[in-house]
């Protein structure tokens, strides 16, 4: 019978309800303090001159075949200082660089045969950190916006020419403009030139026939 009460008194201890917590008022510090810490998203010195949701896809050439690179906005960053274009597309969920590539003067953007809203262009893209030779293609949601992407790139492309080239066309574009003044005023010359000489042949032509007339006519009244 003895051996039934431990069980009884642990069934009890069982049955008993929990203390409830109580509340102290103390406060405790965290362990570790976490300071704000600014990101640089690399773009903080641009400006964009082009933001457009679009899907991008490279061409693998092992594979023969297209791979998406990612859906996302496409960018073009003009620096403010360089006046330099880069093209920068992320994808939207993740952030990850699917594209990063100068815009050069060399580049040319050409429509997608059979789909008017995708386009293509090579480019060294940066995306992955080293420099690629790469065949993209991007598609839009809508004509508009792909033909708006394909007109900003090509007007990007031509402003970056070298300064120099066009100061070179300014340069010869004004030597011609010179040569054409000179030998405007050297045909004005020539003119003149001519004109004074049948002046001066006419009027040598009028003072001989008018001596020729006086002596004809001595002549005659000497007869």
């Amino acid at each position: 019978m003895a051996s039934k009460e431990p069980e009884h008194e642990h069934r009890e201890d069982e049955e008993a309800p929990a203390a409830e917590d109580e509340d102290t008022g103390a406060q405790v510090a965290p362990i570790v303090k976490l300071e704000e810490v600014a990101v640089s998203t690399g773009e903080e010195n641009e400006d964009a001159i082009l933001d457009l949701k679009s899907k991008l896809y490279r061409f693998d050439k092992e594979g023969n075949q297209w791979k998406e690179r990612g859906a996302g906005t496409v960018k073009l960053l003009k620096h403010k200082e360089t006046g330099k274009v880069r093209l920068v597309m992320r994808q939207s969920k993740t952030l990850k660089i699917c594209a990063n590539h100068l815009v050069l003067p060399t580049m040319t953007v050409q429509e997608h045969a059979g789909n008017d809203k995708s386009c293509l262009w090579h480019a060294a893209d940066f995306s992955d950190g080293e420099l690629k030779d790469e065949l993209f293609c991007i598609r839009f949601p809508s004509v508009d916006n792909c033909k708006t992407f394909k007109e900003m790139f090509e007007e990007v492309a031509e402003s970056q020419k070298p300064k120099e080239e066009n100061k070179d066309a300014s340069a010869v574009a004004e030597s011609l403009e010179k040569l054409n003044v000179e030998e405007k005023k050297a045909e004005d010359k020539a003119g003149e030139a001519v004109a004074t000489k049948e002046e001066k042949e006419t009027e040598a032509d009028n003072t001989e026939k008018a001596d020729i007339e006086k002596k004809d006519g001595e002549t005659a009244s000497s007869t």
